[in-house]
C-alpha cells in the first residue's frame, strides 16, 4: 500500500508546489509595468529548460524607447521561428509586435518590455487559442519548449488541463490572466468556424454592451485559430481584442495600457 502511494504523494506536492508558484505569478501580472509578470520572475518563465522558455521567451539587453528598436527586438524571436515583424505598437506597458510567416499571412504575436527589452509570446490568445504557435500546441512552437499536444497540462485550445478550463469552476487554474476570454458567447450561439466579418460583428457587439465608451473594432488579423483587432474611439485607436475563431469567444487586451504610436 505505502509503495502505491508514494508516487501520487509525490504528484500532489509538485501539484501544490506548481499552484503556489502561479498564484504568486498572477499576482504579479497587474503589478509589472512591463507586462511580463505572470509569464516569468525576473529573467524565469514557468516552462522550459532551468526555468527558462526556449521557445516563447527571449532575454533583454536593456530597455526599449521606441519602435525600432522594439521590431529589431521582436525580430530575434521571430529569426527562430522563421517568422518576421510586421505591425508594431508602442503602448504605456508595453510594445505588441505581430509576427507574420514568410506569406505574409499572421502567425503570432509578441509583447516587448519597455524597461528590459525582453520578448515573449503575448498574454491570452497567443499563448491559449494560437493553434499552430501557442503554448497547447504539440507542434512548432510548443513543441521545441517541450510541452506535449493539446489536452496536456496546458491544455487545449478551448480550455481543459491547468492553463485552460478544467479547473477553477472552469477559469482554469491561472483565470482570465492565462486560461480564459473575458467573455464567451452562450453555448450552442456559434455554429461552423467565425469568418473575420463574423468575429468584427462579435467584437462590436460586445464592445457596445459591456465596454460602453462607444468602441467599434477595426479591421480584424487573422491568427490560427483567432482574430485580433483594434479597438477604435472615433476612429483612433484606444486598445486591442481577439475573437477566438472556433467559439467566438472575446479576450480584451487589458495589459497594454495607453496607446501612443504604431508603424505598419
Amino acid at each position: 500500500m505505502r509503495t502505491r502511494l508514494l508516487p501520487a504523494l509525490v504528484l500532489v506536492v509538485a501539484l501544490a508546489a506548481l499552484i503556489g508558484s502561479a498564484g504568486y505569478a498572477v499576482a504579479n501580472a497587474t503589478g509589472s509595468a512591463g507586462g511580463f509578470g505572470w509569464m516569468h520572475r525576473g529573467d524565469h518563465s514557468m516552462m522550459g529548460s532551468g526555468g527558462k522558455s526556449t521557445a516563447w521567451y527571449v532575454d533583454g539587453s536593456g530597455p526599449v524607447g521606441d519602435i525600432a528598436t522594439a521590431r529589431a527586438r521582436a525580430q530575434r524571436f521571430a529569426d527562430r521561428l522563421g517568422l518576421r515583424t510586421a505591425e508594431v505598437m508602442q503602448f504605456s506597458n508595453n510594445f505588441y509586435v505581430r509576427l507574420d510567416d514568410m506569406s505574409g499571412h499572421g502567425a503570432t504575436e509578441v509583447l516587448v518590455d519597455a524597461k528590459t527589452g525582453a520578448v515573449t509570446l503575448e498574454y491570452g490568445p497567443a499563448m491559449m487559442w494560437n493553434t499552430r504557435y501557442g503554448m497547447m500546441n504539440g507542434t512548432s512552437a510548443g513543441h521545441r519548449a517541450g510541452v506535449g499536444s493539446q489536452g496536456g497540462m496546458m491544455g487545449g485550445t478551448a480550455g481543459g488541463g491547468m492553463m485552460g478550463g478544467g479547473m477553477m469552476n472552469g477559469a482554469g487554474m491561472m483565470g482570465r490572466y492565462g486560461g480564459s476570454p473575458t467573455w464567451s458567447p452562450p453555448s450552442g450561439s456559434v455554429s461552423g468556424s467565425v469568418s473575420a466579418v463574423q468575429a468584427r460583428q462579435i467584437a462590436n457587439d460586445w464592445l457596445a454592451t459591456v465596454q460602453g465608451k462607444g468602441l467599434s473594432a477595426g479591421e480584424p488579423d487573422a491568427m490560427p485559430g483567432y482574430y485580433t483587432m483594434e479597438t477604435l474611439q472615433n476612429g483612433k485607436v484606444d486598445g486591442m481584442l481577439s475573437v477566438n475563431a472556433a467559439t467566438g469567444a472575446v479576450w480584451y487586451h487589458w495589459w497594454h495600457g495607453r496607446f501612443v504610436a504604431m508603424e505598419a
